[in-house]
């Protein structure tokens, strides 16, 4: 992770920009211009520059006997954003799932250790919370519910040299295979290479959603897909600090299947079956088709979770109608609650 520079901060504007062209005179003469400041790079309002000070490097150590070591590594590193002035740092969760060594980073390069406060599923939220006192400004909450298509915003990293401008492309549900849903996320584009806990920023330096995942898809036309990233709507956080000032777990009672399930023509495949889960513990396989969440006909992965959580609580038996090499059967799962499998206390 690089340090913070002194010196005026500028914001690139990278070169899809924009990617939403009009075909008016006036347009033309607004995209020439807005390529002149892409070859130069703009500078950041006053408040932006603020904000940005508050994104704080991220690394987190993992133990080698961990379920997500496999699959995210040991070592994880990204971007936090510290919300309050007693050194809470919000954060996409996978950075500190299972994590028993935390350190935040702040502008200038000093390393502040940090413990990990909660990680909410169901938003991807994590938190944790330097056990220093940390010399960082926290930022304040926009209104990330306003946001919509077209808005330009900036996204920024640990560093603030790497802001970057970009276009709000869409605001949609999202479905991911680890079993994750998650209603009107902010796409946006160009894409952000290192997004993993990147800050999504308004002009005057507000917080509207926290970096979690690069898509292809973040813009949908009718000329095609452009790629570009997903955030987390800080809407959203409110709830989740508040379960845990209640001493609550983030993300208690949801039934969990151990299984990645993804869409492809016809309907929902297996890819993957968490070892040791109750997915595996029912004979599932990767390559087993869903055809049905108990009564429910599923073919879409947003469909398939819906259906599984609204069963009822952790410990919950769900039937999946299962199809294997022409032969289809019923195999009922006892589900359990995520944040026992995982090793989080």
């Amino acid at each position: 992770m690089s340090r913070q520079t002194s010196g005026p901060t500028t914001i690139t504007m990278a070169s899809l920009m924009p990617i939403f062209p009009d075909a008016s005179d006036e347009a033309e003469e607004q995209n020439e211009e807005r390529s002149s400041e892409r070859r130069r790079g703009i500078p950041a309002p006053p408040g932006l520059v603020r904000a940005m000070r508050s994104v704080v490097g991220l690394k987190s150590s993992v133990p080698k006997d961990a379920r997500t070591a496999e699959t995210l590594g040991t070592e994880r590193g990204g971007h936090g954003i510290v919300i309050d002035d007693q050194g809470l740092v919000v954060t996409v969760g996978y950075l500190i799932m299972e994590a028993n060594k935390v350190e935040i980073v702040e502008p200038g390069g000093r390393s502040v250790p940090a413990r990990v406060v909660a990680y909410d599923f169901s938003t991807g939220f994590g938190l944790v919370r330097t056990t220093l006192p940390t010399r960082v400004r926290p930022v304040s909450f926009g209104d990330s519910k306003s946001v919509k298509h077209k808005d330009t915003v900036t996204i920024a990293g640990f560093g603030g040299g790497a802001a970057q401008r970009a276009i709000v492309t869409d605001r949609r549900d999202f479905a991911g295979y680890w079993e994750y849903f998650i209603e009107n996320a902010i796409f946006t584009s160009p894409p952000y290479e290192s997004f993993g806990g990147a800050a999504l920023f308004t002009d005057d330096g507000d917080l509207l959603g926290v970096g979690s995942l690069f898509i292809g898809d973040a813009y949908r036309g009718p000329s095609g897909v452009l790629p570009g990233n997903m955030f987390i709507p800080v809407d959203r956080l409110p709830a989740v600090i508040e379960m845990v000032k209640e001493g609550k777990r983030p993300g208690i009672g949801r039934p969990w299947l151990g299984l990645y399930a993804q869409q492809v023509p016809g309907g929902l495949v297996i890819a993957h079956v968490s070892p040791d889960g109750p997915a595996a513990r029912a004979g599932l396989r990767r390559g087993d088709a869903i055809n049905s969440v108990g009564d429910v006909l599923v073919d879409e992965v947003s469909m398939f979770y819906r259906a599984v959580w609204s069963a009822g609580p952790a410990g919950t038996r769900i039937t999946l109608s299962i199809e294997r090499e022409g032969d289809e059967f019923d195999v009922t799962i006892r589900t359990v609650d995520r944040y026992d499998f995982l090793k989080l206390d």
